[in-house]
């Protein structure tokens, strides 16, 4: 297979320690996620300043008490932690960023890495699938994993049972990738630890948690968006109609990515989920030439995809100062049901670049909840 480069923006800075510091402590202050960082980062043109105006804006926004900002002690001792685990901290846009997962939407301006840089800038694919994956189903997935390893593609999953354990060992030789849910140096489930250290050692970890916190709930599909976001496309072995891979596959549909599923025996209920990705329109693979075909064919949309959100990116702009009527007519046009960024404009007739700050601040002041799309809604 002949892989045309993905045509992605390259690393346009390199933090100072006091930039990385304050970096983090912007991320793990409250209220604060990817979408709210990369919007206060472009109003104040950094993090120190941006730290400093949290309050304030937290303020207009209808924040009734302080908003809590993470103290520089705390950033430093989570900074402590990692470097006890050989873990290091890469900002977007920074060398050893994945390429790819920095241009989705609202990628994580900071990811804790263990383990080989290269690995990291090289083309990628994932693989996922169930945890209870059948014999059948590993030995299918170790086959393709393997070859497409030899084929010059790094292959990403989540370090999961089943599945997710085939892909990893079968492309430790060529280079594979490992996105935790929790920190990244905490192993789980347990019975990888071996798995485990030789990635560290052989591929890369990485990890949008701090170090040492154990995975919650919330943050596997997070994961999970890490996963297809870092990759061309992805692949599902068997999956129920509802899991984690099945998110995955909804991740990589959202960021433009190809999907590919293998099918299985309708009475499966590990088939259930591959079975309707295929009718939904993900391509039917049986041997890894149904990827390879697949890429050669499809990497136009990547590419088209990839372009479109680097130039939306490269043209954000600072945002601009507004009036409380401003605040009072965009919060009058949100409501429980998620509503566009486009339809929020049309409806307030306001330059979007008013709307932004004005969901920044109502972001910062815990009022709204965002999803994919660039849809917000107040929270109840």
């Amino acid at each position: 297979m002949t892989r045309r480069p993905i045509p992605v923006a390259r690393p346009r800075r390199q933090l100072t320690d006091a930039q990385r510091l304050a970096w983090l402590r912007l991320i793990r202050s409250e209220n604060v996620g990817p979408v709210t960082f990369r919007e206060i980062l472009n109003q104040f043109g950094g993090a120190e300043t941006a730290l400093e105006a949290l309050p304030e804006l937290s303020r207009r926004g209808g924040r009734g008490r302080a908003i809590r900002i993470c103290p520089e002690p705390e950033a430093e001792e989570e900074l402590a932690r990692a470097q006890a685990v050989g873990a290091r901290l890469t900002a977007l846009d920074e060398p050893g960023y994945p390429p790819l997962l920095a241009v989705i939407e609202a990628p994580p301006p900071l990811l804790y890495v263990i383990g080989r840089a290269d690995v990291l800038d090289r083309q990628t694919f994932a693989i996922v699938g169930a945890r209870d994956a059948s014999a059948a189903g590993r030995k299918l997935t170790h086959q393709i994993a393997g070859d497409l390893g030899r084929s010059g593609l790094t292959i990403t999953s989540g370090l999961a049972r089943g599945i997710d354990t085939a892909a990893h060992e079968a492309a430790l030789a060529t280079g594979t990738v490992a996105v935790l849910a929790g920190g990244v140096d905490v192993i789980y489930p347990p019975e990888n630890a071996a798995l485990h250290a030789k990635i560290a050692k052989e591929g890369a970890l990485i990890a949008e948690n701090a170090p040492g916190l154990e995975p919650r709930g919330r943050d596997f599909p997070r994961r999970n968006r890490l996963i297809s976001g870092m990759a061309l496309g992805v692949l599902v072995v068997e999956a129920a109609l509802r899991s984690g891979s099945r998110i995955t596959a909804d991740f990589a549909i959202e960021q433009g990515r190809l999907v590919f599923a293998v099918p299985g025996n309708p009475l499966d209920p590990r088939a259930g989920g591959t079975n309707q990705l295929i009718k939904d329109g993900a391509r039917l693979v049986t041997e890894v030439a149904d990827i390879i075909e697949g890429l050669g064919m499809s990497l136009g949309g990547v590419v088209r995809h990839v372009r479109d959100h680097v130039a939306e990116q490269q043209q954000t702009a600072p945002l601009v100062s507004v009036l409380q009527t401003d605040r009072e007519c965009v919060t009058e046009a949100l409501g429980p049901a998620p509503t566009g960024l486009d339809d929020i404009v049309r409806m307030t007739r306001l330059d979007p670049s008013q709307v932004r700050v004005v969901l920044l601040e109502l972001d910062l002041a815990g009022r709204i909840e965002r999803s994919a799309g660039q849809r917000i809604a107040l929270k109840s």
